[in-house]
């Protein structure tokens, strides 16, 4: 199973930092005997790996050489490879960076390197063989993309950090075949490769008779893009929160 992460962002909304924003120190881990800081990538990472990922692919920016350093090769038992967005062009265009490497019947993760949500285990919920959302329920989903389903967990629309959105339930990671993310791809290049946001590209592909799920298993999300959001993931992980 792959993890496709894409860390290409300029992280304008917390700069200026000295380092790539996926690599902010939120909160420690332990290195044996030795509590060190934790880059705020590494939680995705781990909950990648927990559900069961054995490559992860970074998608990066050409200056972003510190994540590679960072990370090297391997995370633990998950060996990791890095491609490289020329330019920023939006998550879309990031996540189909990796494409070329993942064969049609491999099952991928996708998730944003600067998030902290639980459970940890959540990606263990998503089905695997077509694609499925994680949703975690947040008090202003108009900043985030809502997914409103039926009442059987079907995806019906993604309201794109829409004004007054129908649904408090955002999407904070998902998964899906190498298959239909050809089918996504193809889509999207057939849009002229128009759509920055995952979200407006599902309404496409289900408007045009695709099928998503989603899964209301998350317990708390946070966006560490943002001042704001750096101090409420240090509340979460302190237990604040929880």
């Amino acid at each position: 199973m792959w993890g496709v992460i894409p860390a290409a962002g300029l992280g304008s909304r917390i700069q200026p930092l000295a380092f790539s924003k996926e690599l902010l120190p939120v909160g420690t881990r332990k290195d044996g005997d030795v509590e060190r800081p934790r880059a705020v990538s590494e939680y995705l990472i781990d909950r990648m790996i927990l559900a069961g990922a054995t490559r992860i692919c970074m998608v990066i920016s050409p200056g972003k050489s510190d994540i590679v350093e960072y990370y090297g090769g391997s995370v633990g038992p998950a060996n990791v490879c890095y491609v490289v967005q020329p330019v920023a062009a939006g998550l879309c265009d990031a996540i189909f960076r990796a494409l070329p490497w993942i064969a049609p019947e491999e099952e991928v993760l996708v998730g944003l390197p600067d998030t902290v949500w639980f459970p940890e285990h959540g990606l263990r919920f998503l089905d695997g063989g077509g694609l499925s959302f994680l949703l975690f329920p947040v008090a202003n989903p108009e900043l985030f993309d809502a997914v409103v389903t039926d009442e059987k967990g079907r995806v019906l629309e993604i309201q794109v950090k829409q004004k007054n959105a129908s649904s408090q339930w955002i999407w904070g990671a998902f998964k899906l075949t190498g298959a239909v993310m050809r089918e996504l791809h193809d889509l999207w290049c057939e849009r002229g490769r128009e759509d920055p946001y995952i979200g407006t590209l599902v309404n496409e592909y289900l408007a045009r008779g695709g099928t998503a799920r989603a899964v209301r298993a998350g317990e708390a999300y946070v966006d560490v893009g943002t001042l704001h959001g750096y101090r409420e993931a240090i509340q979460l992980l302190s237990g604040a929160n929880l």
